[in-house]
This record gives structure tokens, C-alpha cells and sequence, in this order.
């Protein structure tokens, strides 16, 4: 199904076996698993703030929503067309006064954003730094992958910025940039985790999930992780109860 939205070309897919719809651009980056990982590796409970950096049309908030009742949930983009899209998709969700996004840049945050506001913040950061690889000819898609003016370490720094202390703070990024996330928090957090997403049996993992928690020092962590993919491509039982299940993510 998909229609002109606002001159948007979308289609409406469904995330976590039908619980969340998600109205998203026909071309250019489009929502995958990615968001839905991350919102199941945030340890929100009920009542909780969280803070969706890079919300995109909310994939991410979404999935969060309808996995933890009462949570609350604010998400920001640089991109209008994608925080337009957001709200409608919190309105056809039926998560109105519990999700809300907003167009904003991390580097010139709105001031409706209160430092040391929220409970949790997670993100989902363009992957790719500025040089590194081609960009897409498709602008939100550039945008949403490659790095601007807001490299990694501001994305950390803006997430520190906003957690309240002792707080948590959840990243999904590619595997071979692990380094480089790490560095950015080494001496501002602790108690990290890192949960290695494996793409399959004997298969190195392509993506890593890392949590973190402002103002406490306990040791960095290295978990088993998740195998995603059977050998023969389904989803392992584990990646399906996550997936469709709505399951969270345990990383300890």
C-alpha cells in the first residue's frame, strides 16, 4: 500500500508482527530490524522519559511504545518530512500523549529538550563517516547514513548531555566502528555493554547493540549477543521472539 503523502511518496509495512504500522518514504533509507533491536535493548519502564535521537518516521519510539506500556517517548530529527511522518504515525498507533517528535538538530537542540531530562536515551546514528563511502544520490537517505555536520561523538555527547545521572544510554552501530563508540564513552560512562548482533551460525556480526550508564563506573562487559539467522536465512527462535514478538532484549 502506498500513497502521496505531502508530495512523499510512502508505503505502510508492519513492524513487530503486525502491533506497530509504519507509514515510511517508498525509496530512499527505509526502517529495517535496526530499530526494532534498539527499542527492545532499552530498559524502560513504565512512566520512564526516553529520548529517541534520530527518530526518523519513529520506527524505533513506536516499537518501544507498544512494547512498554506508560513509557513515554520524544523523538527528534533534523528531517521535517520524517518528524511529519512520525506524527502520523503515532496518531495511526494510537500512541497520542505518550509519543511525541520533533524536528530538531543534536547540534542546536530545541530548548523544549531539558538536559538531564530523561531516564533513557537510545540512537540509531548514521553509520558511515563523511568520506568513508559514496554517497546515496537520494538525500534522506545520505542523510540518514552517512555522517554530517554531527559526527559520532556528538551524537554521544548529546546523549550523555540529556540522560539524567545514572541514567542509561542505548546504540545500534555497525561492528567494525565499535572502537570508535567506545572511545566516546570511556571516562563518561560505565557499567557498558557491548551485545554483538551476529548475522548467523559461524558468521561474524555486522552490527553491535552497546548500553551504557551516565555517572557509574562498573566494568565494560562483553555479552554473548544475539545469533539473527538460521543457516539456512530464517530467524532464529530467539531474533522471532524479539522481531514479531515483541520480546525484549536482555543484554546482561
Amino acid at each position: 500500500m502506498s500513497e502521496p503523502a505531502g508530495g512523499l511518496a510512502v508505503s505502510e509495512d508492519m513492524l513487530l508482527g503486525g502491533r506497530v504500522r509504519l507509514r515510511q518514504p517508498r525509496s530512499g533509507y527505509r526502517a529495517a530490524i535496526d530499530p526494532v533491536l534498539l527499542a527492545a535493548a532499552v530498559p524502560a519502564g513504565a512512566g520512564d522519559s526516553v529520548l529517541d535521537i534520530g527518530c526518523g518516521a519513529g520506527a524505533a519510539s513506536l516499537c518501544l511504545a507498544v512494547r512498554v506500556a506508560g513509557c513515554r517517548i520524544t523523538g527528534i530529527d533534523a528531517q521535517r518530512e520524517l518528524v511529519r511522518l512520525a506524527g502520523e504515525n503515532i496518531a495511526l498507533n494510537r500512541v497520542t500523549g505518550r509519543v511525541v517528535a520533533m524536528v530538531g538538530d543534536l547540534l542546536r537542540p530545541p530548548p523544549r529538550l531539558e538536559p538531564g531530562g530523561f531516564a533513557h536515551v537510545m540512537a540509531n546514528p548514521p553509520f558511515l563517516e563523511t568520506g568513508g563511502a559514496a554517497a546515496s544520490p537520494h538525500p534522506a537517505k545520505a542523510a540518514a547514513t552517512i555522517e554530517g555536520e554531527a559526527d559520532l561523538g556528538a551524537w554521544v555527547r548529546f546523549a550523555l548531555a540529556m540522560v539524567r545521572p545514572k541514567g542509561s544510554l542505548t546504540f545500534i552501530h555497525r561492528a567494525d566502528r565499535m572502537e570508535q563508540l567506545l572511545a566516546q564513552l570511556m571516562g563518561r560512562a560505565g557499567e557498558i555493554i557491548v551485545f554483538p548482533l551476529w548475522a548467523g551460525p559461524d558468521k561474524p556480526a555486522k552490527r553491535i547493540i552497546v548500553r551504557a550508564r551516565k555517572a557509574v563506573e562498573t566494568p565494560t562487559r562483553l555479552t554473548p549477543g544475539l545469533v539473527l539467522h538460521e543457516a539456512d536465512g530464517r530467524y532464529t527462535e530467539a531474533a522471532d521472539a524479539v522481531l514479531r514478538g515483541a520480546a525484549p532484549l536482555t543484554l546482561s
